[in-house]
């Protein structure tokens, strides 16, 4: 039998970073630890983000990842927009939300959706100071998200946006919404148009911030516009396109709520970790248990193939390969993991792991959003099984 030569492979292996994006991961790591960690369960308490939390991270440039750095940002790739949101979710998935929306849907939309007017007057804002928001759903249209009953009346020279959007993550503090409304609801979704609205506007309005279960720390509210003027210079993109806008942005969005999920989970197994070392039952670290052993290894092994998942996902997206189905298994994947570990960790805890007292119950309530928003898990699979049936 021949032997095998030795082969170079001209791919690194998913989990090998390079020497600018390990060093990025560092970074946002020991920002979460130091910074973010001894907040959290303040926050999720309060139900409200630090402004000098959200104020660093601007200053550290997590809030403007892909900008270029003409425009003040960071030049940086969407897979270090997604290491950033992996790294904050481990210390709080929260905090992980607010530059996910920032990142992924905003940023990006203006990146790839604005003309050169657009990006020179917004980008900016949004890599230094301006929270922004992603305005799309609406009481009955959550999965059906292009049955929008908020409406776009051309008057001349602007619109006047009238209706009401509900679940609108990072409302409570944004300055720059992408609100979507239809201009010709005879046309269906093809009347949906995507508007650059900003919080001043006359006619826009911030209201009821909802009292959620998980990641608290992350608004959540209605947002309400009554015959709100937007400039037609706001309009991103094409009149009647919004459609296609929301349809990209929120396929790579799936990627980073992905990389949450797994963040997630990897915090709740480091957690689980380091208590079963430390805590003793008839003489011995339960660690040393096998059924606690085998427990971890599963696991550590489930959040390393949800890791797997996103990280190809990203890079298929960064690469300009086609990435949906990959975005929606990520999603639909990892989504579980965080479930599944957090749980996991919460029995290794025992019965403090059910109080507030340890910081794996917290994360236990916040993966159950990964399962809704953003498409839920029964849309993914449907997006999965119409890529697999060439559909």
């Amino acid at each position: 039998m021949a032997s095998l030569a030795p082969t170079t492979f001209p791919v690194s292996p998913l989990t090998v970073l390079s020497e600018e994006d390990r060093l990025f991961q560092d970074t946002v790591r020991r920002f979460a630890r130091q910074q973010i960690a001894p907040w959290v369960r303040q926050m999720d308490e309060a139900g409200e983000f630090r402004k000098d939390l959200l104020e660093q991270m601007f200053e550290l440039g997590l809030m403007g990842i892909e900008i270029p750095e003409e425009f003040g940002g960071q030049g940086g790739s969407f897979f270090q927009a997604v290491l950033a949101i992996e790294e904050l979710a481990a210390v709080d998935p929260a905090a992980a939300v607010i530059a996910d929306v920032q990142n992924t849907l905003v940023n990006n939309a203006l990146l790839r959706f604005a003309n050169e007017e657009q990006k020179r007057r917004y980008l900016p804002r949004l890599a230094a100071n301006t929270t922004a928001s992603y305005a799309l759903s609406e009481a009955g249209s959550g999965s059906d998200a292009f049955s929008l009953a908020t409406r776009a009346i051309d008057c001349g020279d602007h619109f006047l946006l009238t209706g009401r959007k509900l679940w609108i993550t990072n409302a409570a503090e944004a300055g720059l919404f992408l609100v979507f409304a239809n201009v010709n609801p005879e046309a269906g979704y093809k009347g949906i148009t995507c508007f650059l609205v900003e919080r001043n506007f006359a006619g826009f309005q911030v209201g009821r911030k909802e009292d959620k279960l998980g990641i608290r720390a992350s608004s959540t509210c209605e947002v309400i516009l009554d015959n709100c003027p937007v400039p037609k210079s706001n309009v991103l993109g094409e009149v009647g396109k919004g459609y296609k806008i929301a349809i990209e942005t929120l396929n790579e969005g799936r990627i980073a709520i992905g990389a949450q999920m797994t963040g997630l989970a990897q915090g709740a197994l480091d957690h689980a970790l380091a208590y079963a070392k430390q805590r003793k039952q008839f003489g011995k670290p339960i660690a040393e248990f096998q059924a606690v052993q085998f427990e971890l290894a599963q696991m550590a092994t489930d959040v390393a193939a949800a890791r797997l998942l996103v990280y190809n996902a990203a890079r298929l997206r960064e690469r300009g390969h086609p990435f949906v189905c990959e975005s929606a298994m990520a999603k639909y994947f990892a989504s579980q993991v965080a479930e599944n570990v957090a749980s996991k960790a919460i029995e290794i805890f025992g019965g403090v792991g059910f109080t507030k007292d340890y910081p794996v119950e917290k994360l236990y309530r916040d993966a159950k959003i990964g399962r809704i928003y953003e498409g839920t898990t029964n849309m993914q699979l449907m997006t999965i099984a119409k890529q697999l049936l060439g559909r």
